[in-house]
């Protein structure tokens, strides 16, 4: 198995990516046991592969449809699924009502569809192996370090409004599909 073939779907970019998948799903298991400082440093792992891959794809020409596709796969895991649910466990006893877990959740969901759409959106217009000097919108990975950032002003109490959390993920699910320019790292 050559490592280096761009057609070969485990050349050493895709393997970095099936990494940045496979933490994401591993730092879901650890929030479900609410071992969030574990579920965290493996997402920053995962945010590490995620540009590794690129870098590796571009230095090795290993660029591909196929490659850019699994990379919204993994960036939908670790990027768009993760995060929230990190939020939402940690947010889970501070409810103070069933109406109020369920309209979270619903703004939960909301991001997570957000997120997918702005994925199949960036992967529209892509082409594999093409950076553009400019994201329109902001892209999952930043959105999920806001989400993060937003964990730790709750859990630190520096926000500890439920409430106020939540308008905060409103406005970073509608900023990821928003004509925002974000300059490319």
């Amino acid at each position: 198995m050559d490592l280096f073939d761009k057609h070969n779907r485990f050349n050493i970019a895709n393997l970095v990516t099936y990494l940045n998948v496979s933490l994401g799903v591993i730092a879901i298991y650890f929030i479900v046991k609410e071992d969030f400082f574990t579920a965290i440093v493996l997402a920053w792992i995962a945010g590490a592969c995620d540009i590794i891959d690129g870098k590796l794809a571009r230095k090795y020409e290993l660029s591909t449809e196929f490659g850019v596709q699994l990379d919204s796969f993994a960036d939908f895991i670790s990027f768009v699924v993760m995060p929230p649910f990190l939020l939402f466990y940690a947010l889970k006893g501070s409810f103070t009502n069933g109406w109020e877990e369920m309209l979270v959740g619903i703004v939960f969901i909301a991001y997570i569809i957000l997120g997918l759409r702005r994925l199949v959106e960036f992967n529209l217009k892509v082409d594999a192996g093409e950076v553009a000097k400019y994201f329109e919108g902001v892209p999952t990975p930043l959105g999920a370090i806001l989400l993060w950032v937003l964990y730790l002003l709750f859990s630190y109490s520096i926000v500890p409004s439920v409430s106020v959390i939540t308008l905060m993920v409103v406005f970073i699910a509608w900023s990821l599909n928003s004509k925002l320019k974000i300059p490319h790292p």
